[in-house]
């Protein structure tokens, strides 16, 4: 009887160690699927907008709806994941903009290569200038990105490339203003925005930006503020 239970002891053992030895490929499995889907459905959004079907997403990543459904369960469950993506995209951009040795050269890279992965993708402008995003996600780019941005206007700020009273809501604006330039002008002058962002950036480094500057909460005012 004694020997009976130490092999089904041992057996139970053998069982659970195979069970936690397979859940590393599942979760591997899973965390691939994700990023399958993520990646499918920024390309279908890029150029078809917010709101492409899980259906159509499904088809085009090969998988089964109730894949998408398992890892995305609502829609902005997905939308918050591909912006959680571009906020870490643009954190690391900032990064590398600060590297540059020319303040202002890197500040305005910095800005338009926003703007360029933003014009690639029709789904990304809406989702970056609409009620989308959720306000944690919001908050999370506002404690990563304003920090970083800060660091780069008042670069270019002591090298006298900018008036003393530039801020990096001063940036925020010029992306809000550049974005509805390239949002209205993306099918009859997609590369409008490249000018606009001239004409901008040229105004922000010859302003009289005199008198009270705006407060930080402006940015977050700006994004969260718009509608489609």
């Amino acid at each position: 009887m004694e020997e009976f239970f130490n092999l089904e002891f041992l057996f139970h053992l053998t069982t659970v160690v195979s069970v936690m030895d397979a859940s590393p490929p599942l979760r591997r499995d899973a965390e691939r699927n994700r990023q399958l889907l993520l990646r499918t459905a920024g390309e279908l959004m890029a150029s078809q907008g917010l709101d492409v079907s899980y259906e159509d997403i499904a088809r085009a990543a090969g998988t089964g709806m109730g894949t998408v459904y398992r890892r995305f369960p609502e829609r902005q469950d997905l939308l918050n994941a591909l912006f959680s993506e571009h906020i870490d995209t643009v954190t690391d951009l900032a990064v590398q903009a600060s590297r540059y040795d020319d303040a202002w050269a890197g500040l305005a890279w910095f800005l338009e290569r926003q703007l360029e992965i933003e014009a690639q993708s029709r789904g990304l402008g809406e989702l970056l200038r609409s009620r989308h995003q959720a306000s944690e996600l919001v908050q999370r780019a506002h404690e990563q990105m304003t920090p970083l941005v800060a660091g780069l206007v008042d670069r270019a700020v002591r090298a006298g490339q900018l008036p003393a009273g530039a801020t990096p809501s001063d940036f925020a604006a010029v992306h809000v203003m550049v974005g509805s330039v390239m949002d209205a002008s993306r099918e009859h002058a997609p590369q409008l925005w490249r000018r606009a962002l001239r004409i901008a950036l040229t105004g922000l480094r010859h302003a009289d930006l005199s008198g009270d500057q705006p407060d930080e909460t402006v940015i977050d005012h700006l994004y969260n503020d718009q509608t489609k």
